[in-house]
């Protein structure tokens, strides 16, 4: 997806500003082009379900005409501490969060974790896509910190079982043993989520949902989170927001969303992205209520191509 002069002007006069204090409703289902540092004082209080974060990475990284210059762990930590200890108090006592890092942030992020919050899991998530490194093992996972505010909180794992192929399919007296036979002669078994995600897709350009954004993630990652850590009509907020995965997901699933971006191109796109979502509600590599393994569904499944991948 891409963006010409009338969807700057289009989707741009959709963008918010907040700067005096505003209610829930106010921020339902929109997108604020700001920096969260400006906005987080005006919040309310207690209204969120689930806060996703993205933020950047402890790594040299240009994001369009935004840029973030690596930290030492404890500086990185400093970070962390000037944004995210103040915006905890916009979350529900039931709201769960996740936070995305990788190797170089995830001590910093444990560590903050573990002192305001409670740590439930580390989900680690397999991303093939990248270049190969000559002095050092290729980096080819992300980390996602599972964290929750009390022990009070919501959680779904069987809207977030996977359906896997069955390599060597066990039968006792012929009949199928904890999988199902599918028209096709091929075995296929829900499985229970766990903390490895090995069944993503990285955004590429035949994807609809790929976009110019250097970091984003798959529609998939989110809808796993958002299903798993959130009911319909639940508030969703993203104050990292990119390109507009976490909105885009939020609005195809049923929940409430707010998100906030600091790019202007970034949150025009995501605005195009959460207009696109009226009309079509497919999510790659869901549907029908079931994720499915990469490259698992059946190739007779026609339904939506590029599901199938």
């Amino acid at each position: 997806m891409i963006l010409s002069e009338s969807d700057f002007l289009h989707y741009g006069s959709r963008l918010i500003r907040i700067e005096s204090p505003v209610s829930e409703k106010f921020l339902e289902n929109k997108t604020a082009k700001q920096d969260i540092f400006e906005i987080i004082p005006f919040l309310p209080s207690n209204f969120v379900d689930l806060l996703f974060l993205d933020p950047p990475y402890n790594l040299d990284k240009n994001f369009n005409a935004v840029s973030f210059k690596a930290l030492d762990s404890s500086q990185y930590l400093n970070w962390l501490d000037s944004w995210l200890l103040p915006l905890l108090r916009v979350l529900k006592r039931s709201a769960s969060v996740y936070i995305c890092g990788d190797w170089r942030s995830a001590s910093a992020i444990q560590t903050f974790a573990e002192r305001h919050l409670k740590i439930r899991n580390r989900i680690t998530w397999e991303r093939e896509k990248g270049r190969g490194a000559q002095k050092n093992w290729k980096n080819c996972s992300e980390d996602i910190w599972f964290c929750t505010v009390s022990n009070d909180y919501y959680f779904d794992p069987d809207s977030v079982k996977l359906k896997r192929r069955v390599v060597a399919p066990y039968k006792k007296d012929g009949v199928p043993k904890d999988w199902e036979e599918d028209e096709s002669g091929g075995g296929f078994r829900l499985t229970s989520p766990s903390n490895l995600w090995t069944d993503l897709t990285v955004p590429f350009w035949a994807m609809p949902e790929n976009t110019f954004h250097p970091t984003q993630k798959p529609e998939k990652l989110l809808a796993k989170i958002i299903l798993a850590s959130s009911r319909p009509n639940d508030f969703v907020f993203d104050p990292f927001l990119g390109s507009g995965t976490c909105s885009v997901v939020a609005k195809k699933l049923g929940r409430r969303f707010f998100g906030v971006e600091l790019d202007h191109s970034f949150a025009c796109l995501a605005e195009k992205r959460i207009e696109a979502a009226d009309a079509d509600k497919s999510i790659q590599g869901y549907s029908d209520g079931i994720f499915w393994d990469r490259n698992a569904r059946p190739s007779r499944i026609k339904a939506h191509p590029h599901l199938n991948r």
